[in-house]
């Protein structure tokens, strides 16, 4: 079943005259609960597409499909509202509010309360015990599978990860791609996960391979 279509995305920017391709004529399909990475050098375009298929961020040319639909033909406010349901994000910098608790954070996107599902997050997550702790309190690696769990709060058929490891030491950075490849397993999430780490792919159904904004393989 396909979740996520993306057909010939393209992205220019323009700055003082002067035109940048970042990516060319990309195009991806991600099906239910398959684990994608996106590999590439900086400034292949990794990061420019996940923002795009994630609807952070406008193609140039080009179309999204998240669960059918056409995401950029959407308004401002029903775009980012499909964005709360249909998507996950989980980023390098953990991006968590240091003023909650472990659970506020994951709360914090919620849109409506399980607590026997938030439950369930935090025992496959292996944080219970931190629900109450502040983020500062935390190892990077703790602090990243909390922002998985509020990736995934509202059942999301699709998780983005971008270089959600690259902040983490080596030990650690295993223990959170085994957590995701178990996440796709267990709830049929479909992950996309961009890395420059070729190490970090191994256990990828599929990996894409972008090269000056354009797909090389995969």
């Amino acid at each position: 079943m396909e979740v996520l279509r993306a057909e010939s995305i393209s992205k220019i920017y323009c700055q003082n005259a002067v035109s940048l391709q970042a990516l060319r004529s990309v195009s991806v399909t991600i099906q239910k609960g398959e684990f994608v990475a996106i590999l590439g050098r900086s400034g292949s375009g990794k990061s420019t597409l996940l923002n795009i298929l994630a609807g952070l961020d406008k193609p140039s040319e080009g179309k999204v499909y998240i669960d059918g639909t056409d995401i950029f033909h959407l308004s401002e406010e029903k775009r980012t509202l499909l964005r709360r349901e249909k998507i996950g994000f989980v980023f390098q910098a953990y991006e968590l509010l240091h003023a909650l608790t472990v659970t506020e954070n994951i709360r914090l996107p919620e849109l409506t309360k399980d607590a026997d599902y938030m439950r369930e997050l935090l025992d496959t997550l292996e944080i219970r015990q931190y629900e109450k702790s502040y983020p500062d309190q935390l190892s990077g690696g703790e602090q990243q599978r909390v922002s998985i769990a509020r990736a995934l709060i509202n059942h999301p058929p699709i998780l983005f990860a971008d270089e959600p490891t690259g902040n983490l030491d080596s030990k650690t950075e295993r223990t959170v791609i085994d957590l995701l490849k178990n996440l796709a397993e267990k709830y049929g999430t479909s992950i996309l996960m961009v890395t420059h780490n070729e190490d970090l792919v191994k256990d990828a159904d599929r990996v894409i391979r972008l090269e000056d904004g354009e797909i090389v393989n995969g």
